[in-house]
């Protein structure tokens, strides 16, 4: 990270934002990102199984162990529209389960709950609608925060790391999975061109969709890699941040304490 201030000492933030490759206005980028979306949202979980081999299931489980949650907690998933990671803690905690499913968009947030009534999760899980950068929740709010695969799409990641702090409690976990860089050299080479290449493939094929997907890509390869997303979070107030990696370094899970 530099010292530069990116705002250019403009209290309201930077005037663009990254869109894929692209630099677009900040305030349009929300828009945009909404539109990816909605037209993703119906095949959005079938296109993970295929796009990830599956995988993109283990890493979820590994975050909700590093979770490890309990009767008792109070837990907010941040982008979880379709619920993977929702459904995941109301499993483990049964009746026990508090848990806020938050999305900006609606199109994903239908989905999570048409899958909730097909699998019977009636009960322990709320679903909201609402911005990562400005949380319609009240301070202190939850034991913990999780978001996963959902941080590189917003258009401030500084500002959504600020108000996750804010809903947080003291002693409240923070857990963000996203993708990241490829340590291992030769797997980082693969991984590059499988994904420029089957995502907006198999998003044409499979969605309908080739744009979207190839924003998708475009969106990981501009995030933050982790020893800077780890830096933001110090600088938001969390404790203890750190992260591990996962496939190699191509998805990572940043953890970090509110104190």
């Amino acid at each position: 990270m530099t010292s530069s201030d990116p705002t250019g000492g403009r209290p309201d933030g930077p005037a663009t934002a990254s869109f894929g490759f692209r630099d677009v206005p900040a305030d349009a980028k929300a828009g945009m990102v909404r539109q990816v979306f909605d037209s993703v949202a119906a095949s959005y979980d079938r296109m993970n199984d295929l796009l990830s081999l599956g995988v993109h299931r283990l890493w979820k489980d590994a975050m909700v162990d590093a979770l490890a949650p309990r009767a008792g907690m109070r837990i907010v998933d941040v982008a979880g529209g379709t619920g993977d990671i929702a459904f995941r803690i109301a499993d483990r905690l049964g009746d026990a389960a508090d848990i806020v499913a938050c999305d900006i968009n609606h199109s994903m947030l239908d989905v999570g709950r048409d899958r909730a009534v097909d699998r019977g999760i009636l009960r322990g899980v709320t679903w909201v609608t609402g911005d990562a950068e400005a949380l319609p929740f009240p301070d202190r709010s939850f034991d913990a925060y999780t978001i996963a695969f959902g941080l590189r799409n917003v258009t401030r990641i500084d500002k959504a790391l600020r108000d996750a702090h804010r809903v947080l409690r003291p002693g409240g976990r923070f857990l963000c999975l996203e993708f990241s860089r490829v340590s291992v050299p030769l797997l980082g080479a693969l991984y590059e061109r499988y994904s420029a290449i089957a995502l907006p493939a198999l998003g044409g094929l499979v969605a309908g969709d080739r744009e979207s997907y190839r924003y998708l890509h475009e969106s990981i390869r501009r995030h933050p890699p982790q020893d800077e997303l780890a830096a933001m979070m110090t600088e938001a107030g969390f404790a203890r941040a750190g992260w591990r990696d996962m496939t190699g370094g191509i998805v990572a899970l940043h953890g970090g304490w509110r104190i």
